[in-house]
């Protein structure tokens, strides 16, 4: 039986992506983001002029920036003044683009040591190609700036710090840089030429075997870890960025996004998104989630194995801008879900790569290739440690989501001085022998009614409400509708008014239990200060409703000093 001939696959240096349209928008991007740290008005429609095709890609990146950074700090102004901002995105919830095809050598002039042989591929900065290096007699790869004398200062100097990161690494996984030079004007450096595919192409026939994938990504996080102790942050790690060669070898390649830790203050960096979203971090996504370092390379690593033993990223969306909104408010499946093969010691590591906060993933790559390694010798994974102090600390500690409380301090010290008035008014209408319910009934449904409709009037002021902040405010509206009707079923139980009032604490220790799995374990605090005030209420019922006001108003008072004290702070 004949079978008609297959395509070949492009080979390790061919990005799937539309090159041209990622170098014009992260070109574009880079423009509009220091125009408006800079205080200028920003105009999209001319950013977009010279490419109108590619404009509603660029508007849609424009407002992703600006939503994540929002999300994070949870301000209303957007921005920071950290650092430049490069998105190499083109990317549609991991859906890869045809290439643009290109005339392949055409416009390439290499330095006359070197012969051209055949372009390799080109990426959103520069164009790889095959060359023999006539004095030494090798094939080595090829990397020039794409755009050539037209080249930007700022593509110039990211394609010098691709080259000076690289050169700097000797790592048997990772690409090694042979030569660093000038031509007519232009900058080139050399490369070792691996022969093989990317991980982006073996992932293409589906996920790895599990153990295929742990011995993959163990030498990669070796590879990684040993960048770091150099001083380099890769910043961009993900399947295409990663070379198998002819004996199943990894090669680690791509450091244009690469940063070197020493020229910070410190080993981390803060406020620079860059990236691809569906491996980067929370932090890369948002400035001012935390600080980018090597804990985001581990992220990365953890995107990366997820994908291996699942076939697909942790976050993909239709667009850029939705894969970065998942990536900043949701939790990525649980791998079993989606294959349910996966060991479940392999999903701990994956899961343990992928936690938020920085300080609950792996401290290094070398502790991931640490655990990767224990899991091939079938040895206990460290990944699976449940410790009394670990599960008390995570119990205990803020969740990702926490951030967007800062939005909400102000609110919810004047929440706690209107529900301090409000039980002092029933009080006194309690005290004064009022034992009808209908006063009772219209300071806990107009009364509240009303402030809560200037409570979310003043929070849309404060810019965009996030998918979690619509979860707790059903919560808390929940618990309106339930505290108003106790007046309801005490006069169907024919109950004095105010009998069921110790309930009320009841009900807002469970509104706290559900802050504190979202936001902050915190509240777990406060839940336990409301069951024990309904035990109060209990014994002293003549006094139930104001000991209910006293604590459930410092219950909202003063984590709503603390998160407005923290948002004026970092304001400052």
């Amino acid at each position: 039986m004949s079978h008609a001939p297959q395509p070949a696959r492009p080979g390790p240096y061919d990005d799937p992506r539309s090159e041209a349209r990622d170098a014009w928008l992260a070109a574009r991007l880079d423009e509009l983001l220091l125009a408006h740290r800079a205080g200028q008005k920003i105009d999209l429609n001319s950013a977009g002029a010279d490419a109108t095709e590619w404009r509603a890609e660029l508007r849609e990146l424009w407002q992703a920036t600006l939503l994540a950074e929002r999300l994070a700090a949870g301000a209303n102004a957007p921005g920071s003044s950290a650092a430049t901002h490069a998105w190499p995105l083109g990317v549609a919830g991991g859906t890869a683009a045809q290439p643009a095809p290109v005339d392949r050598g055409s416009g390439i002039t290499l330095p006359a040591d070197f012969e051209f042989e055949d372009e390799l591929g080109r990426g959103g900065m520069g164009v790889v190609v095959r060359a023999r290096q006539r004095s030494l007699d090798r094939i080595v790869a090829l990397k020039q700036l794409l755009l050539g004398a037209q080249a930007s200062a700022d593509d110039r100097s990211r394609f010098q710090s691709e080259a000076e990161s690289a050169a700097r690494l000797d790592h048997p996984n990772i690409v090694p840089v042979y030569e660093v030079g000038l031509h007519n004007d232009q900058p080139y450096f050399t490369m070792k030429l691996v022969e093989g595919e990317t991980l982006s192409q073996r992932l293409a026939d589906g996920p790895l075997d599990g153990r295929e994938a742990a011995r993959i990504l163990a030498q990669v996080a070796r590879a990684v870890h040993y960048a770091h102790q150099q001083g380099i942050l890769h910043r961009d790690l993900k399947p295409s960025n990663i070379i198998l060669d002819a004996e199943n070898r990894p090669w680690v390649t791509d450091f244009g996004l690469a940063k070197r830790l020493e020229t910070d203050s410190g080993l981390t960096r803060t406020g620079a998104i860059v990236g691809t979203p569906n491996y980067m971090a929370p932090e890369q996504a948002a400035g001012q989630r935390g600080a980018v370092g090597p804990t985001s390379d581990v992220y990365a690593l953890g995107s990366i194995l997820y994908h291996l033993l699942t076939g697909r990223p942790p976050f993909q969306a239709a667009t850029a801008v939705d894969t970065v909104l998942m990536l900043l408010e949701q939790e990525p499946l649980p791998l079993r879900q989606l294959n349910r093969h996966v060991d479940r010691a392999l999903e701990l590591v994956t899961l343990k790569c992928l936690q938020k906060p920085q300080d609950l993933r792996y401290s290094s790559a070398a502790e991931l290739a640490d655990d990767l390694e224990a899991y091939l010798a079938g040895e206990p994974v460290a990944a699976s440690s449940g410790a009394l102090t670990d599960v008390v600390t995570r119990l205990f500690r803020p969740t990702h989501h926490a951030p967007v409380l800062e939005s909400w301090g102000l609110l919810w010290m004047w929440h706690s001085l209107v529900l301090l008035l409000l039980c002092t008014a029933t009080s006194l209408l309690q005290w004064r022998g009022v034992d009808t319910i209908v006063p009772y009934l219209a300071l806990w449904t107009v009364g509240i009614g009303v402030w809560s409709a200037i409570f979310w009037s003043l929070r849309h002021r404060a810019g965009p409400v996030t998918f979690v902040e619509r979860q707790i405010a059903h919560v808390w509206g929940a618990s309106i509708v339930a505290d108003a009707m106790l007046y309801w079923i005490e006069a169907l139980l024919k109950l004095p008014v105010l009998t069921l009032s110790p309930v009320l604490a009841i009900i807002g220790a469970m509104v706290f239990m559900v802050k504190a799995a979202i936001l902050s374990g915190e509240f777990y605090l406060y839940a336990l200060a409301m069951f024990a005030t309904a035990v109060a209420m209990a014994i002293w019922p003549d006094a139930a409703v104001m000991i209910f006001g006293v604590v459930a108003s410092l219950s909202f008072f003063l984590p709503g000093w603390k998160y407005h004290r923290q948002r004026r702070e970092r304001q400052a």
